[in-house]
């Protein structure tokens, strides 16, 4: 398989290198909810790491499923959720063949897309729309991160992977996604050196 592995991250955890933890939800997900825009629903975290997006959507009163397939971010996640007391389904899966029992309300995406490799993108992109039911959202963070030898050369640089916005339209089409208009808010990333994400609320036709 194309990119990093489940024995490449589980040594991210292992050696404490995780730098796009933000040690706390993102506050563009904070933003979503403060504003009413992401409400309580049946709601799937994919890539969702120590489960800080989890935790917080489940104590906002989603019903939550995260996924990961690195085993220190399961197990992680769900010490986080007993912690905090809170109920959340974390599931140890691959997101290119995860099935889910019933379609979802909505995703939120923010660290997978950008973990796995655009080589996988587009069988990822099929997931999310088979993932949401019709009228669902996503919610995505999309990470741009541009290096001078993939601007330069044409070199496949991450992950992060950097997320064009122009291939992200193509992954998720208007024939399945309502996308909004632009401008998109900026989220700085501050473990991310000239890595900011754009955060785009696209619905599911």
């Amino acid at each position: 398989m194309a990119g990093p592995t489940a024995d490449f991250w589980q040594e991210r955890f292992n050696k404490q290198e995780t730098g796009w933890d933000r040690g706390g939800p993102s506050p563009q997900l904070l933003a979503w909810l403060d504003s009413g825009v992401l409400q309580p629903c049946r709601i799937v975290v994919p890539g969702c790491g120590r489960g800080w997006e989890v935790v917080e959507l489940a104590r906002s009163g989603f019903e939550v499923v995260g996924l990961d397939y690195t085993q220190a971010a399961v197990e992680q996640a769900r010490a986080r959720c007993a912690q905090e007391g809170v109920q959340a389904e974390i599931v140890q899966a691959d997101v290119l063949s995860y099935a889910p029992d019933r379609p979802f309300d909505a995703v939120y995406e923010q660290t997978c897309m950008c973990a796995l490799h655009p080589d996988l993108w587009v069988d990822y992109g099929r997931q999310l729309a088979s993932w949401v039911r019709p009228g669902g959202s996503l919610f995505a963070l999309f990470m741009q991160i541009l290096r001078t030898a993939a601007t330069q050369e044409g070199q496949i640089q991450g992950p992060p992977y950097h997320c064009d916005i122009n291939a992200m339209r193509a992954l998720l089409p208007e024939t399945a996604w309502r996308w909004p208009r632009p401008p998109y808010a900026c989220v700085p990333h501050p473990n991310l050196a000239g890595g900011h994400e754009l955060a785009v609320h696209l619905s599911r036709s």
